[in-house]
């Protein structure tokens, strides 16, 4: 079970500060949604990087996670969607744990959670929260090709989740994770 997090943000709504940077108990979030993977069950973790991926890789300990950078990040999370699953396609990982850096309220727990209802190379997974989809969310595999070709601009997956509805899984999680995102200044109180 690999885990993949999504961390090449910009931050635009943040003035330009990249989210993997910003400070959470002392270290950058970057550090803690990997560690939110690796201690929800995911080996390897492999991180997608983007904007100030040297920062983020000089200020950042990092060095227990794969690393690859998205030339193409500013394009949205699809693109760092389909580097990420592309850096995996040779791990022999059955399945992914899609995390996105800049949600610290959902932590270990709830990715072991979605990684239990794993039923093979063909699972779709989803968090859900009071009964709506959110992170983290699992791709069995034998979907990973479909879903990067469907990964466009800042929707990542939706439209492919949206049209498998039917093969999804939804975990609720809302009794052990928060799904809110550090998106703008006045989100930035979140940080602890």
């Amino acid at each position: 079970m690999a885990g993949l997090l999504l961390a090449a943000g910009g931050g635009r709504r943040l003035g330009g500060r990249p989210k993997a940077l910003l400070d959470h108990r002392g270290r950058p979030l970057v550090e803690h949604a990997a560690r939110a993977l690796r201690d929800g069950g995911c080996d390897p973790v492999h991180i997608v990087l983007g904007a100030a991926a040297a920062s983020v890789r000089e200020r950042a300990e990092l060095a227990a996670y794969g690393i690859s950078e998205n030339p193409d990040w500013a394009q949205g999370m699809g693109s760092s969607l389909r580097v990420g699953l592309a850096a995996l396609a040779d791990s022999g990982a059955d399945a992914a744990v899609v995390s996105l850096v800049d949600q610290p309220g959902i932590g270990a727990a709830a990715v072991a959670r979605v990684v239990g209802a794993y039923e093979g190379r063909g699972s779709l997974v989803s968090a859900a929260y009071g009964g709506r989809r959110g992170h983290p969310v699992l791709f069995g595999a034998d979907r990973w090709a479909g879903i990067a070709a469907a990964a466009e601009g800042d929707r990542g997956a939706r439209d492919y989740l949206r049209r498998h509805a039917d093969a999804l899984t939804l975990v609720e999680c809302a009794d052990i994770a928060e799904p809110y995102d550090i998106d703008t200044p006045e989100d930035l109180h979140r940080l602890e």
